[in-house]
């Protein structure tokens, strides 16, 4: 099954960023994946494969963007 993202989605990764929190934001979605550290703010650019083989869980998922038009 292929996992649906969505600009703004809080995700929990497989690693731990060494800030010590494991919750990324998606700030950018595309051919890459920009994802925002919400314990201290880094941002880190990922190919999608990549992104998406490192995801564990979506904890939140943006509610404006998940609505059917």
């Amino acid at each position: 099954m292929k996992k649906v993202f969505y600009m703004g989605d809080i995700v929990e990764m497989k690693k731990g960023h060494p800030c010590g929190s494991n919750e990324w934001q998606i700030i950018r979605l595309g051919a890459d994946i920009k994802i925002k550290c919400c314990g201290c703010g880094r941002i880190v650019m990922l190919p999608r494969n990549k992104f998406s083989k490192n995801v564990k869980k979506i904890i939140r998922q943006n509610p404006d963007e998940t609505k059917d038009v």
